[in-house]
């Protein structure tokens, strides 16, 4: 019988593989002649033989340095799925019931025969068929092993979660489906936290991958209703909640057009969350003209999202409310002005609160939360609307961390903005004015309550920034003058802090050549005892043991929801701790320790992509895309770790993904050095450490101290010096403008 061929990966793939970078790839085709020749592809993007591959690097020690993930990634595509379009439905029906086993029952099935493993899996995802829309009819055959051996150990290593993405990515680009994008986590945390009360059914009718819906959820909602016209992503979406939403929580998806073909056409719920498609001008507009859900005007053919706004207003019970992320055109468009009007006038519209660039897709606009309520009847007259702006405020921040540095490849800019300090002021100035909105007090250049009949101009123009800066002519200029003489004081402090942190040049050359030297990866260190490898669990989600089987043990026990969460924003800004508790499962979350190293599990945006924790730390309990790595001080330097972990080649190759690049903590590699040389590199790493967060906090300064006294000069409230310098007056002697001019 004829020897079956093997499959064929890139040099991408060998790198992902073996974890190491493209150029290292390149290095060893070069370098070394036993290395496999190219078995198909092109002279440009050659094709090699997998297990030729994987027998070389075995005899390199690089045989099993891919994370379950990636492998899982690799299997599907080197076995593609069947034809039939139903394969990937049946792999996510097959993480549900994966997640329900015990690693051991995992383990066990991996291990299975081909054919027999094929019926156990078919088995597996049968069970759960009824949950999950479209999930009937499960067939899965021995050729399927490869794949279904890869998603159980995927399932086993790195969670349900993980291994959702990786299926969910895959249908997605082999549908060509596009504009499928998963909301940011602190911004679907912050859209759950602007719904007043604590609502028990909740909507979102364009769930995607069920981020809003987890986010609800985690904020005590115990009816979950979503629809996603993608069959994926409702499939994804339902997988997902049932594995993260607290036990007993109603879940109900179903895959539709929801303008189109409501799937739930007599609910009424106490919430919507919604992120719709944005410009969509093929939305129903002909046949849905005579729509009744059309009560503050139909929409016009342009005006997709308010045909979304109103959809979501019909599903409320009355008081309820929605809270919807729309593009910017949306509150300023010509098209939309009836409508806008009617939901002003009618006070439907509560408020209207602007992000800053970069918070989602698309990364280039500053999006807009537009917080909705439905009026109830023989309610009180709502007089004003609430309009605030944190896309200034964060502007510093965004431009410091996007624009300092090299940015790391693929990643997103959400995660690089002050979250923290965007979610204080969207959710203060609304939960000020939801209480009282007669007595709301604006507040200059961010929060601003206007009044209905101000807002029904011909144009009813409702984007924040334009009306929030009109309230500067209220700003006290004693005031002003005081907060931009007390941060340029703080900016000439930083500057000189600064500069001392610049005069480090203890460094020589390397000679010749760059130095060489031997590496292993964290996971190989955490096997040996070197270092424990931890990440903390999602609130709602299984824990399923560590990133890569890495590390064990070493979670925080019966940890307190009041202590401070650690976030990977914290970490490229080099701030302190700003998590909140409720992203993580307080009882199971690691506590950081002074000498433990933190590295982002996301590689986006600049800033550090690695620390270590100090005293401001301490204490606080690990929060989401974070990675602890705890060193043994007796055989790793923290700061020499840190240095070296946060590398940017070191996590280039470490990352996998496509929108988002996920960092693989056990592939990341560090030099085997000895301690006392270790110690000498974790000098000069933590003197980097320090003038990169001197950097930043004088870049902050120098642009807040900038804002201040440009707004001040625009809006009256400072004028220029007339007070002549005696550098001015020399100048004005010495070009002959000074004394009387000869006749």
């Amino acid at each position: 019988m004829p020897q079956q061929p093997s499959a064929q990966v890139t040099a991408a793939e060998i790198s992902r593989i073996a974890g190491v970078t493209r150029a290292t790839v390149s290095n060893w085709r070069r370098r070394y002649d036993d290395f496999p020749e190219p078995s198909g592809g092109t002279e440009s993007s050659p094709l090699y033989d997998l297990e030729a591959v994987r027998a070389w690097l075995a005899s390199r020690g690089h045989a099993s340095a891919a994370s379950p993930s990636e492998e899982l990634r690799t299997t599907l595509r080197l076995n593609p799925p069947k034809t039939d379009g139903g394969a990937t439905a049946d792999l996510l029906l097959l993480v549900l019931a994966a997640a329900r086993r015990t690693p051991d029952q995992l383990t066990a099935a991996a291990r299975l025969p081909d054919a027999d493993l094929a019926v156990r899996a078919e088995r597996d995802a049968a069970g759960v068929a009824d949950a999950v829309p479209g999930g009937g009819g499960v067939r899965f055959a021995g050729v399927d092993a490869a794949v279904l051996r890869a998603l159980y150990v995927c399932v086993r290593d790195e969670g349900g979660q993980a291994t959702l993405g990786v299926l969910a990515e895959r249908e997605l680009e082999d549908s060509a489906a596009s504009g499928a994008y998963r909301t940011p986590p602190p911004l679907a945390d912050l859209l759950a936290r602007l719904l007043p009360g604590a609502p028990a059914r909740v909507l979102d009718p364009a769930c995607g991958s069920g981020a809003l819906l987890e986010a609800a959820a985690r904020r005590g909602a115990a009816e979950l209703y979503g629809q996603d016209v993608l069959p994926v992503q409702a499939r994804r979406s339902a997988v997902s909640l049932l594995l993260t939403a607290p036990p007993g929580t109603t879940v109900s998806v179903r895959a539709a057009d929801s303008l189109r073909a409501d799937a739930f056409p007599d609910l009424a719920a106490d919430a919507v969350l919604c992120n719709p498609p944005f410009g969509d001008r093929d939305w129903g507009y002909d046949e849905l003209a005579y729509d009744p859900r059309w009560a503050y005007g139909v929409p016009a053919r342009a005006e997709s999202e308010l045909a979304w706004v109103q959809h979501s207003l019909a599903h409320l019970t009355p008081g309820g409310h929605a809270v919807l992320l729309l593009p910017p055109a949306t509150a300023g468009r010509a098209s939309g002005r009836r409508v806008r009007a009617e939901l002003v006038r009618s006070g439907a519209l509560r408020a209207v609160v602007a992000l800053p660039v970069g918070a989602s897709v698309p990364f280039h606009i500053g999006l807009q939360i537009w917080i909705l309520q439905r009026p109830e009847p023989g309610g009180a007259e709502r007089k004003s609307v609430l309009f605030v702006d944190t896309a200034e405020s964060s502007a510093s921040d965004a431009k410091t961390d996007t624009r300092t540095g090299p940015r790391t490849r693929g990643g997103s800019r959400s995660a690089s903005l002050d979250w923290a300090r965007i979610t204080d002021q969207a959710l203060g100035s609304w939960h000020a004015f939801a209480a009282d909105p007669d007595a709301f007090e604006d507040e200059p250049g961010v929060a601003r309550a206007v009044d209905v009949v101000d807002l029904l101009d011909e144009t009813v123009d409702l984007t924040p920034t334009r009306l929030v800066r009109a309230s500067r002519s209220d700003v006290d200029p004693a005031k002003l003058a005081a907060e931009a003489d007390a941060t340029r004081r703080n900016l000439v402090k930083a500057a000189k802090s600064l500069g001392r942190a610049a005069g480090y040049d203890d460094w020589d050359a390397a000679g010749g050549a760059a130095r060489e030297w031997r590496t292993a990866t964290a996971a190989d260190l955490a096997r040996g005892g070197a270092l424990t490898l931890l990440r903390t669990t999602p609130e709602g989600s299984r824990g399923r043991g560590d990133d890569d089987g890495a590390g064990k043990g070493g979670r925080g026990a019966g940890a307190d929801a009041g202590h401070p969460v650690f976030t990977g924003s914290d970490i490229s800004r080099g701030s302190g701790p700003t998590g909140d508790p409720a992203t993580v499962r307080t009882d199971t979350a690691p506590v950081i320790a002074a000498g433990d190293v933190l590295v982002r599990a996301v590689a986006s945006g600049g800033g550090a992509m690695s620390l270590v924790a100090g005293e401001a730390e301490a204490g606080a309990l690990l929060g989401p895309h974070v990675h602890l790595f705890r060193p043994d001080p007796a055989r790793l330097d923290a700061w020499f770790l840190a240095g070296f972990l946060g590398a940017e080649d070191n996590i280039a190759g470490a990352s996998t993904g496509s929108t988002v690049l996920n960092v693989s903590p056990g592939r990341l590699r560090v030099p085997l050095l000895p301690l006392e040389e270790q110690r000498r590199y974790g000098e000069a790493f933590r003197r980097v450490h320090e003038l990169r967060a001197e950097a930043q906090r004088a870049t902050r300064l120098a642009e807040e101290t900038a804002r201040l006294l440009s707004g001040g000069l625009t809006g009256g409230q400072l004028l220029p010096s007339s007070r002549e310098t005696a550098a001015d007056a020399t100048a004005v002697r010495g070009s002959g403008g000074g004394g009387d001019s000869p006749h």
